[in-house]
């Protein structure tokens, strides 16, 4: 986790750790062979952001302890999908993004412009 680098090129921060976010639940936006959804922008989830996503099948709100997952309320920040957070960018609902603690691998699918728009 050392040599993770954010989208600034810079060491990777931390995004949460209430709620505990990230793929591994470390509360770092990093990533591995197993994240297949590329859990690595860090965002600070807005309501209209929440129910884009329920409405798309991610229901992100609904606490679900069996995934060790408290559900989320707008002002929470939380490791999107980098797939998810492009999709909300193209429909005008991205969540702000905390570029420090974004994986530089989000940028494998969204640009550094787009989200500087975006910073938090």
């Amino acid at each position: 986790m050392t040599d993770a680098r954010n989208v600034l090129g810079e060491p990777l921060e931390l995004c949460c750790n209430d709620p505990l976010t990230g793929y591994y639940r470390d509360g770092f936006c990093r990533t591995g062979g197993q994240d297949f959804g590329s859990h690595v922008i860090c965002a600070v989830v807005t309501a209209e952001f929440l129910e884009f996503s329920k409405a798309r099948g991610n229901d992100l709100i609904t606490p679900r302890p069996d995934y060790r997952f408290p559900g989320l309320k707008p002002g929470d920040r939380w490791c999107l999908c980098a797939s998810r957070w492009k999709e909300a960018f193209d429909a005008g609902v991205a969540p702000p993004v905390v570029l420090s603690s974004t994986h530089a691998r989000a940028l494998e699918v969204v640009s550094l412009s787009e989200l500087k728009q975006h910073a938090f």
